[in-house]
């Protein structure tokens, strides 16, 4: 199949933000990664070999090409809410391996010749990086990759292959830098130059495993979210009148909040079971008691 095809066959599926991205190595991206863990902007949660970061054929020996796809999930309703949009559908994990996959799957029925693996947040390469470069979107200050149609509110996928695929050229839209992500963001990560402290990002302040400073106990005491964070998205100009999402596992079956009760009243075990497709399970329920009982604290106190 050629390019023109591949794209009907995602818009078919019902993704119509498909890209493809060139197999690098990408050597600008290197010098920013570098950079990064000279400066300690890192997690912990990355991949540490920076090859693999920037080397696709480092994953699959025969990869030609990229294929990027961005998958929405804003909806137009607004929740009373202590976890991240983000969270509020199935986990997006296992919806976009499983759309990608059945994608996959129709491509080598036609030709068998097709090789390809899928990813979803779950590999060493920069996929907010690869969208740019599939001409997906464009950076904002908040380090959110941003598209015409869905804002920021995108779960990125992308698979890797054996297509010599013609690659796309990055948009030339930019941010409109007015700020209000630095402004308002809870915990103080973003610099104002694109660059960013994700230590200091509540996203991953509620989902570290470590013992919290008391610095970081205030700043979920403050923000009042229990999972996530999405002051810097709701904020942002860029997502005004954009698209609602059209995948229905991001649509229903939602849900908006984690009650103290429940939290309490179940098991280890059980909170897997019960949350198993939701993205918010993967630290486990102790993470998520964790939070609850910072929050809980203060506003007793209140």
């Amino acid at each position: 199949m050629n390019k023109v095809e591949i794209i009907e066959l995602f818009n078919k599926n019902g993704l119509d933000t498909v890209g493809i991205a060139p197999i690098g190595p990408y050597y600008k991206l290197k010098k920013i990664l570098e950079e990064k863990v000279d400066n300690n902007l890192i997690t912990g949660m990355e991949e540490p070999d920076i090859e693999k970061r920037i080397n696709p054929k480092l994953i699959m020996d025969d990869a030609a090409s990229i294929i990027v796809c961005a998958f929405p999930y804003h909806i137009e309703e607004e929740y009373e809410s202590n976890i991240s949009r983000y969270c509020y559908g199935l986990d997006y994990h296992l919806v976009i391996k499983e759309k990608l996959n059945s994608i996959c799957e129709e491509i080598k029925n036609k030709d068998e010749k097709f090789n390809y693996k899928i990813f979803a947040d779950n590999g060493p390469l920069v996929d907010r990086y690869l969208a740019y470069l599939a001409g997906i979107g464009y950076y904002g200050i908040n380090n959110n990759l941003i598209t015409d149609k869905y804002g920021s509110y995108i779960f990125i996928g992308y698979i890797v292959n054996n297509y010599d695929l013609e690659a796309d050229i990055p948009t030339n839209k930019t941010c409109m830098n007015c700020n209000k992500c630095v402004k308002y963001c809870p915990g103080n990560a973003l610099e104002g130059n694109y660059k960013m402290d994700p230590k200091k990002c509540i996203s991953f302040i509620t989902q570290k495993k470590d013992e919290l400073t008391h610095e970081e106990k205030n700043k979920i005491k403050n923000n009042k979210s229990i999972f996530g964070c999405d002051i810097c998205q709701v904020v942002c100009p860029h997502n005004k009148d954009i698209c609602s999402s059209n995948i229905e596992e991001f649509t229903t079956n939602l849900i908006t909040t984690l009650s103290d009760e429940e939290i309490n009243s179940i098991s280890n075990k059980e909170f897997k079971r019960r949350y198993k497709d939701r993205a918010f399970s993967w630290r486990g329920r102790n993470i998520i008691k964790r939070n609850m009982d910072i929050i809980k604290e203060e506003s007793m106190k209140e």
